[in-house]
């Protein structure tokens, strides 16, 4: 079966993922916060960026590759950090650890992925991010950057745009709350997607494996709000110094929206930023991470990551024309994995290489150091 015939683009795999997902697991993966403004936005914003085609170039031999954080990756692009992956699609995680690997791209792991750093330690890459969300306790915070060391994760990034939980009303309504509870609402939704129901009963109920060792009882908590919680803190200058004297690796900070911010990063170490809205997951009044990126661009000579709302290589282009270095992507690896399960994360791959290629030959672009030159 050719995939390109049926799913050309993440649309389409967005489409059948909806199709084979109960509804509360998709309104996970899909929804915003509020009443969704940022999420749109995002979407809107990137459309309005404009490239000019470039014309007469004769015959192009495309070269995607980049070095990034001193690793050399064939393309320009990972993938994000997905909480809870495991619940979206059975063994998430696993499956793509190992489709980056064989990309030779970043695989971002998340604390509050279902699967732990030592679950994934046979499939990593020699580009394996793990992401933090800052533990109160700083035993904990060391533990957690020697075992994800330990498991083979080079780089660290540091969540700081989830201050306190957001509170992502459409999933609320969807009925999934935390810790899930199997309601006869939620069991009606599973029994109409038998792929998904088998595929859980076959791995287990997901949950974050890499919290066990640290909490016992969940207790209560917000709709919204995840054992993870129960450990955070929202991190200051000092928790962000204290990494840096503690990680020996490459170190992002993950959730940058002000050009202001860039300095006091930049006196501090860090390696690079992570320009991102949370894909509209966590404040509705935010800008949009693409109007934002040219100002902090300016601001900065650190490298940019780019996130939220790309859903093709034209948007990767748009991020990288507006001063990014790499585009991170979240959601399209999970409608992948929910539309065709493991043959998803290589397609999707397979869909952002060949959308680079036709758009970057409109642009007449052969490489893309020429986005460096330029600036």
């Amino acid at each position: 079966m050719d995939l390109h015939s049926t799913y050309p683009g993440i649309p389409d795999l967005k489409r059948r993922a909806r199709r084979r997902l109960p509804h509360f697991v998709w309104e996970y993966i899909d929804s915003g916060t509020g009443i969704e403004t940022t999420l749109n936005r995002n979407r809107i914003a990137l459309d309005d960026v404009r490239l000019s085609p470039s014309i007469l170039h004769g015959e192009l031999e495309f070269d995607t590759s980049r070095t990034f954080l001193s690793t050399a990756c064939p393309l320009p692009f990972g993938i994000a950090p997905i909480g809870m992956s495991g619940l979206v699609w059975p063994d998430a995680e696993r499956l793509l650890a190992q489709a980056a690997a064989q990309a030779g791209i970043p695989y971002t792991l998340s604390t509050v992925a279902s699967q732990s750093p030592e679950d994934l330690a046979p499939h990593l890459g020699p580009n394996a991010w793990f992401q933090l969300y800052p533990p109160r306790d700083p035993e904990i915070r060391k533990d957690m950057l020697d075992r994800a060391r330990q498991a083979g994760f080079r780089t660290l990034v540091l969540t700081v745009d989830v201050p306190v939980a957001s509170r992502r009303e459409r999933q609320t309504r969807s009925g999934l709350r935390q810790p899930p509870k199997l309601t006869p609402r939620l069991l009606a939704q599973i029994a109409a997607r038998p792929a998904w129901a088998m595929g859980i009963l076959r791995n287990g109920v997901p949950h974050m494996r890499t919290l066990d060792k640290y909490i016992e009882n969940p207790g209560d908590l917000p709709p919204t709000a995840h054992v993870g919680y129960l450990l955070r803190t929202s991190p200051a200058l000092d928790y962000v110094s204290w990494l840096r004297d503690h990680w020996d690796g490459p170190f992002v900070i993950k959730g940058i929206l002000r050009a202001e911010d860039t300095e006091r990063l930049e006196q501090i170490g860090v390696d690079a930023l992570w320009v991102s809205n949370h894909g509209g997951r966590q404040f509705d009044a935010a800008p949009a991470s693409i109007e934002v990126l040219p100002s902090i661009r300016k601001a900065t000579r650190l490298p940019l990551i780019f996130d939220s709302g790309v859903e093709g290589g034209l948007d990767i282009l748009r991020a990288l024309t507006l001063g990014a270095d790499f585009v991170m992507l979240g959601r399209a690896f999970l409608y992948g994995l929910a539309a065709l399960g493991t043959r998803g994360p290589a397609h999707v791959i397979d869909i952002l290489n060949q959308d680079l290629h036709a758009n970057m030959g409109q642009m007449g672009l052969a490489d893309l150091s020429q986005f460096e030159r330029k600036r």
